[in-house]
């Protein structure tokens, strides 16, 4: 998916919200668990439930490899359900991977080939050639960590060094390996007030933005501070959506959190003349 389609698809739908399918077997309705596959079943209902006021599904990788090969294969049915049946809808790999070139090779093979994602999350801390090779794939993103929303954050991502953050030389860096039609950066939703600074840095690249709902991140900080004219942001909201309700009616209750976010979104949208 390339840079026109995402943003066509966030003026069409009026939204630019990332639901990010952090599923956890431990917090799904109970009633599913008599299903083969209760973290597939759990995440397909609540697809279809949210589909049509999201731009963007954003699995954490962590929550399905933590349970080995069974792990993988939901993993890989929920993306390949996406894929076939909203392929509209921009799928993230939050994986956060990065390492040495021949190792990105193959993490970037899983992600962008292997599997029928659009983006992955990448840790820049080895530098250009652990980067580059996700890069490599047509209509593909690289999703770079930049400035994120834990408390650990300040021990590394704000060290000044001659008068620039560590996270303002990552974003001013990276810019000569990647460009706004295949490289996005991860900003939390709780640094809000720091999107207007970032922005001068990369006033076009999208920014995905973690940590608005259950976080306590807000959604107008966001939209105010980071917004460009073609938006440039994708908003993930997981837990206040997925985890919303926990009874049968679980993904009606998701399908109303998401619009309710999504006609937010459409405000915000509005005001900037953007639709």
């Amino acid at each position: 998916m390339n840079y026109s389609q995402l943003f066509d698809n966030i003026v069409r739908k009026r939204s630019f919200l990332c639901v990010g399918l952090d599923s956890e077997i431990e917090k799904i309705p109970a009633f599913l668990l008599k299903e083969k596959d209760p973290v597939f079943a759990f995440n397909r209902m609540i697809v279809d439930a949210t589909h049509k006021y999201t731009v963007a599904y954003k699995p954490n990788v962590a929550f399905y490899e933590c349970h080995g090969a069974a792990g993988w294969s939901t993993l890989e049915a929920t993306v390949d359900y996406i894929h076939n049946n909203y392929p509209e809808i921009l799928l993230i790999a939050d994986a956060k991977r990065g390492d040495i070139g021949n190792t990105s090779k193959m993490y970037a093979k899983t992600f962008l080939e292997n599997l029928p994602f659009d983006a992955v999350t990448v840790a820049p801390y080895m530098g250009e050639d652990s980067i580059t090779p996700f890069l490599s794939y047509e209509d593909k993103w690289v999703v770079l960590l930049a400035l994120t929303s834990n408390k650990g954050a300040d021990d590394f991502q704000y060290h000044d060094e001659d008068g620039i953050k560590l996270f303002e030389r990552v974003l001013t860096v990276s810019q000569k390996w990647g460009n706004i039609n295949n490289m996005m950066y991860v900003v939390g939703a709780t640094r809000a007030e720091k999107l207007k600074d970032i922005r001068k840095l990369v006033p076009d690249h999208f920014l995905l933005v973690p940590g608005v709902g259950a976080q306590g991140g807000s959604l107008q900080d966001v939209a105010k501070y980071g917004m460009n004219s073609k938006c440039g942001l994708l908003v993930n909201s997981s837990r206040g959506i997925i985890f919303a309700d926990n009874t049968e009616n679980f993904d009606k209750v998701a399908g109303v959190k998401a619009m309710e976010v999504q006609l937010e979104m459409e405000k915000y949208l509005s005001e900037r003349s953007i639709i």
